[in-house]
């Protein structure tokens, strides 16, 4: 089955409130926003996949039988996504995050190579922005 599976499509986070979310992932990171779901999601394309910000107070809720028929989810804590960037636009985008008032919470230069800078969403989502290269990808 391992052959079968291309890569990953969607990474999904979730966001008590998506206004803050939207704004940080289309102002700062400067995401494309592909729809918006009213209060219970905002979907961004992000490369060749998606990028989907759920509010889990919404998700939770079963679907009506007139809806999409998408299973209940949800999490609750800060959860964890991490953007694929090439080493030459690393410190760009630490220096966008900065200008924008966001935090870097680390910098990690990793053994076997490559770099990393992690940061928080306005959820608290741990975000990361790594050269491929750290997971021996080219």
């Amino acid at each position: 089955m391992n052959d079968m599976l291309e890569g990953m499509l969607e990474t999904a986070l979730y966001a008590d409130d998506l206004d803050k979310a939207e704004a940080f992932y289309e102002g700062i990171l400067g995401l494309s926003k592909i729809s918006r779901g009213g209060n219970r999601h905002v979907f961004f394309r992000c490369g060749a996949g998606v990028l989907l910000l759920f509010n889990p107070q919404e998700t939770i809720k079963p679907p009506s039988p007139t809806s999409l028929q998408v299973p209940p989810h949800g999490t609750t804590g800060a959860g964890h996504a991490c953007f694929r960037v090439c080493g030459e636009n690393l410190d760009a985008i630490a220096a966008r995050l900065t200008s924008g008032g966001v935090a870097i919470e680390s910098e990690v230069t990793w053994p076997q190579g490559g770099r990393s800078i992690y940061f928080r969403d306005p959820a608290g989502n741990s975000l990361e922005c790594a050269e491929a290269r750290i997971w021996g990808i080219e």
